[in-house]
């Protein structure tokens, strides 16, 4: 990347942070597999694994854990439910894996799925296997060290594929039993409640892995959230976890090659995915808490109406009313999931190192969420 242009174009005097990259390490002994079990297993069902199989683990990523495999010539993915006892429902590498073939007889950008294995002798878990697609996972949205046209380029690249995910015809694919059409808001509200009030730590409050007592404005949130849902029943499939860091990106251009972690996707309201997108611009602390609104057409990055309403051309929509509902919901939702990540930290479970770290912004965002609402009359 051209590091000077970048300079140029973007606003003076604010710091620019490293870009975070999910690399590769040694297998995490919390995560250790038996490799020769798990050999046998590959040489059954991959026919063109021959060699010695190597086991690596990606580094991130906080819910499932993920393996690099390499027989010395060619690469694949495995990923698995971790180790340890799990909320209910959590960890769904089947649905993963039944989206994923399902997706793979279309034109849909993903990792083509290989094989599933519901034999926990194998590894200690179920885990599946697909081809790895080769290219960058970046966290960051807003890009550091990228010139605005390349900017511009992945933020078209992002909005380009959620619509085309939103127009497969899902039941074409086999997929009309994979969720429950309408109530998508509703049934959400509920499953993350839920992971809220099962996630309080029960111990005596001295770890620091994440919250330990009752958040007020999450439980204000959970009042108020199911008394004013939209009327709008559409349904389409939606990914459920739609962040940059989830998609891989081209080696060297600016646009996605493949859509990752697909454990949340279900039947749901499309204008979910485009919020949870936009919501992360909210999170406090996050990428954009460093950036005014003003800073963004210089970057080449789109502002919030510019991305809405690309939205609205590539699927063919009317405006979306009621948006900051649905911004309030995706930032409450995303704070239910981090305080499971903050008890799986406390369990012992979680699969990345930063569970800690992620589990602490629980109540910051739930209290961003309670501030947005309460601009609706909360």
């Amino acid at each position: 990347m051209d590091s000077d242009a970048t300079r140029s174009a973007d606003p003076p005097g604010r710091r620019k942070p490293t870009q975070i990259r999910t690399g590769i390490q040694e297998v995490d002994p919390r995560h250790a597999l038996d490799v020769a079990k798990l050999e046998e297993y590959v040489r059954a069902h991959l026919e063109e694994f021959e060699g010695v199989l190597a086991v690596r683990q990606f580094v991130g990523g906080q819910s499932n854990p993920t393996y690099l495999l390499s027989d010395g010539t060619r690469e694949w993915v495995l990923r698995r439910k971790p180790p340890g006892k799990l909320l209910s429902s959590a960890h769904a590498t089947d649905r993963e894996f039944r989206i994923l073939s399902a997706l793979g007889t279309t034109d849909f950008p993903v990792p083509r799925a290989r094989a599933y294995c519901e034999d926990e002798s194998v590894i200690g878990t179920e885990f599946y296997l697909m081809d790895r697609v080769v290219g960058r996972i970046l966290v960051d949205q807003t890009l550091p060290d990228w010139r605005p046209e390349e900017r511009r380029s992945l933020y078209s690249s992002q909005i380009e594929i959620l619509a085309k995910l939103h127009q497969i015809e899902y039941e074409a694919i086999g997929l009309a039993d994979y969720g429950k059409p309408g109530n998508y808001f509703a049934r959400q509200i509920h499953v993350w409640s839920k992971q809220y009030s099962s996630s309080l730590s029960k111990g005596d409050g001295s770890d620091t892995s994440g919250p330990t007592e009752r958040c007020s404005s999450m439980e204000r949130l959970m009042e108020w959230l199911p008394e004013n849902i939209p009327e709008d029943p559409f349904s389409t499939i939606v990914h459920g976890d739609f962040g940059l860091n989830n998609m891989v990106v081209h080696p060297s251009e600016g646009r996605i090659v493949a859509v990752l972690d697909w454990e949340l996707s279900t039947l749901g309201h499309p204008v979910a995915d485009l919020t949870y997108h936009l919501s992360q611009r909210l999170s406090p602390g996050g990428d954009f808490s460093r950036l005014d609104a003003a800073d963004l057409p210089r970057m080449g990055i789109p502002s919030q109406a510019e991305y809405v309403a690309r939205y609205c051309e590539l699927t063919g929509r009317g405006e979306i009313e009621n948006l900051d509902f649905y911004l309030t919901f995706h930032l409450f939702r995303t704070a239910g999931i981090m305080f499971g990540i903050a008890g799986r930290a406390r369990a012992g479970t979680a699969a990345g190192t930063q569970a800690i770290e992620l589990g602490k912004i629980a109540v910051p965002l739930a209290n961003r969420g309670l501030e947005l609402a309460s601009a609706l009359g909360a």
